[in-house]
């Protein structure tokens, strides 16, 4: 069989270093793929002037799946964010952020199995109506739910939530306040809950999921939700499990997907064989299980879920003393 062609983007920061160490886990995993590299963030914008040069967008679109490391957007006016301009040019409207408890790690719990389906490309990320007075004093943005949005997540999220066995789907809003755009939100996640009755449906306003989170997270199971409720509930759960080292996110389109760890650049221990590999390693989990490759998605998840727990070779954000390079070679081992 052909090898098939992926999109790597190394970012920035420690970038580079986890996505080398990733590589090497798919490629002792037998995955067979060819890599296509293409710069992004502030390596490309030193590189080419741009933060993503067309040639990075052609080939993100010639190979439909890309796996990406953390990108740096630069702080201050003219810039917007490299991981929604994505978001959106591919119109990759769902963002699946799964957390689970790892025996080994330094979380709080040791129950923890949740997945977060977080709108993508509407609310109070599009971007729209941004503006702010000549005088300073004033700054707006605008929040845009559609009904088409809505119900394509929802649908989204019901549907994951049947493949995978999973038997509730808690729709997150805060319509009681925003009756409009959360109230449209809800509205549409009942009428698709009504479509799955061997589902559970539930609904959490989303000041009471985050106390009910930290209380007992584990009475959720899967949640979805608009944009910017998703990008902070999923990172509240990550904490949960040991925080964002251990948080891989895809984010699904129609026919594109785009592979990542969730955490930043980290740009202070850049080079420095101290990063934690973990979150992208189970981002190219995930991207091997759209690819229909579950069997060695599982075979590297069980990986790194042996080595986390064994604790004898993992990174200090974990508990050890090894860097990156020994962490993953723990890894390559035990497949």
């Amino acid at each position: 069989m052909s090898a098939r062609s992926i999109t790597v983007i190394p970012g920035d920061g420690i970038g580079p270093d986890i996505v080398d160490a990733t590589l090497k886990v798919l490629d002792k995993a037998g995955c067979n793929f060819t890599y296509e590299f293409a710069d992004a963030g502030l390596a490309a914008l030193e590189k080419h002037g741009e933060l993503v040069p067309a040639s990075t967008l052609e080939l993100i679109e010639k190979n439909r799946v890309t796996l990406k490391g953390p990108l740096t957007t630069p702080i201050g006016e003219g810039f917007t964010s490299i991981n929604v301009s994505l978001r959106k040019r591919f119109n990759l409207y769902a963002n699946v952020r799964p957390v689970l408890s790892l025996k080994g790690t330094q979380a709080r719990y040791d129950n923890v199995d949740i997945i977060t389906i977080r709108e993508n490309t509407e609310g109070m990320y599009s971007g729209a109506g941004q503006r702010v007075t000549d005088d300073g004093s004033t700054a707006e943005a605008m929040s845009i739910i559609t009904r088409e949005g809505a119900e394509r997540i929802c649908e989204f999220a019901y549907q994951l939530a049947r493949k995978e066995g999973r038997k509730k789907v808690t729709a997150v809003h805060k319509a009681n306040i925003m009756k409009s755009t959360s109230g449209l939100f809800l509205k549409v996640a009942r009428e698709v809950g009504e479509r799955y009755p061997d589902i559970e449906s539930e609904e959490i306003i989303v000041d009471a999921t985050c106390m009910k989170l930290v209380m007992d997270p584990s009475q959720f199971d899967v949640i979805v939700t608009t944009n910017l409720f998703g990008d902070i509930l999923s990172d509240l759960c990550a904490g949960l499990v040991g925080g964002l080292g251990l948080a891989p996110g895809a984010n699904i389109g129609t026919d594109a997907a785009i592979f990542e760890a969730v955490h930043g650049s980290a740009p202070d221990i850049a080079g420095q064989d101290l990063a934690n590999p973990t979150a992208l390693i189970l981002g190219a989990v995930q991207m091997l299980e759209y690819l229909g490759m579950s069997d060695k998605a599982a075979r590297i998840r069980d990986a790194v879920r042996d080595t986390i727990a064994a604790g004898e070779n993992v990174t200090r954000d974990l508990g050890g003393n090894a860097g990156t390079k020994a962490f993953t070679d723990a890894i390559l081992a035990r497949l």
